[in-house]
């Protein structure tokens, strides 16, 4: 596993279409993805002490930190180059308001943006960026 590791929620419609942004945006490949579903996505969440059940949270696993919700949102978009990384400024805002809009968010995402039946299978362009 190199670079960093988003961990997502592979049935949401949002987290879906936020992958797909980012991989068309991270021209450096330095992101891998995994599913919270996934076997691979659930064992780095227990080896990292969070519920792997926890669909609610992206995280992103980088330099061997863990950053959760609104922090792992705004240190992927720190990647993705211009406009993108301007968003990064947006972390003086204190977490807690931060991370009560990504739980308002969250927290309707299904119902205002569709859920699958099943987990997204990447193209055989984008095998190589999502782990098992």
């Amino acid at each position: 596993m190199g670079g960093s590791v988003i961990v997502f929620d592979g049935v949401c419609n949002l987290c879906n279409a936020g992958v797909d942004f980012i991989i068309r945006r991270d021209r450096g490949a330095r992101f891998t993805f995994a599913s919270n579903q996934s076997r691979a996505g659930q064992e780095l969440l227990t080896r990292a002490g969070l519920d792997p059940l926890d669909a609610d949270t992206i995280v992103l696993f980088e330099d061997g930190r863990i950053w959760l919700r609104s922090s792992a949102v705004l240190r992927i978009a720190r990647q993705l180059g211009l406009p993108w990384k301007l968003a990064y400024h947006l972390r003086f805002i204190p977490t807690i308001a931060r991370d009560a809009v990504y739980r308002l968010v969250a927290g309707s995402r299904y119902r205002v943006f569709g859920k699958r039946d099943t987990c997204r299978l990447p193209s055989a362009a984008e095998r190589s960026r999502f782990l098992g």
